[in-house]
């Protein structure tokens, strides 16, 4: 018996087989779950490619989170395919590079509009789009960053995952009636595509293992996605509102 046997999951933000969403996925399938993935655009060809990659291929749905119409019809085609949802992986971020390394004082609204929107606001579109699909009650899992403190080079997408972790205790507020539970992780740096576009980013890697008391391998994604499919699964049946730290504990140390 799988921790999600039987159980239908929604897996956004799979690009390539380093990123934390396709470990997910990847676990979620050997742990019993069915899986579909989104994508948009050049996301949704990668994912695609990565799908291949899987040990059961999933369909791929065009999901674009800056598009509006894309919440109904995501919530449209898995209606089709699925007579109901038990849980979401919330995997999408992006910043345009003027929101980046250094960029914080000059960014423009117009771009860290982009950020909010993509990194922050989707939460809520996706769990929208697939509340009503969820008739028996789920779960919502969101991928965070530690955003208590302002970390080198991160910038406007601190602020951005600032938001989500608020995003996702009002969503707990509003869909807990439903039975719908909504907890983000946060993850310690993986070395991910996503990550290793952001410049700077080997100043995470430089301290991160040394600091974090379990230790830290950028390289190695299996722990958050324990930690994803734990929470998409019937085991935490009255957590909520919650963001757990999968990141060696380097989040609990002093300077």
């Amino acid at each position: 018996m799988g921790l999600l046997d039987g159980k239908r999951i929604l897996i956004t933000g799979v690009l390539t087989p380093r990123s934390l969403a396709f470990a997910t996925a990847q676990l979620a399938q050997r742990e019993g779950a069915e899986i579909i993935l989104t994508g948009a655009g050049k996301a949704k060809r990668l994912a695609t490619r990565s799908a291949g990659r899987l040990d059961e291929t999933p369909e791929v749905l065009e999901f674009d989170a800056s598009e509006p119409a894309h919440v109904d019809e995501l919530r449209d085609a898995v209606g089709e395919r699925w007579d109901r949802v038990d849980g979401v992986l919330h995997a999408i971020g992006f910043a345009p590079q003027s929101c980046l390394a250094g960029g914080f004082l000059d960014a423009p609204w117009e771009d860290v509009a982009v950020a909010m929107h993509i990194s922050t606001f989707s939460f809520k579109s996706l769990a929208i789009s697939m509340a009503p699909l969820m008739t028996d009650g789920g779960s919502v899992v969101g991928l965070d960053f530690d955003a208590t403190v302002a970390w080198p080079v991160y910038d406007w997408m601190g602020v951005a995952k600032a938001g989500l972790e608020s995003v996702s205790r009002y969503l707990a507020r509003d869909l807990g009636p439903k039975n719908i539970r909504v907890n983000l992780v946060a993850a310690g740096p993986q070395r991910t595509t996503a990550a290793t576009a952001i410049g700077g980013f080997e100043a995470f890697e430089e301290v991160w293992d040394g600091r974090a008391p379990l230790g830290w391998d950028v390289t190695d994604a299996d722990a958050t996605a324990r930690a994803c499919v734990a929470l998409l699964s019937d085991w935490f049946p009255k957590t909520t509102g919650e963001i757990i730290h999968v990141d060696g504990g380097f989040h609990a140390m002093g300077a």
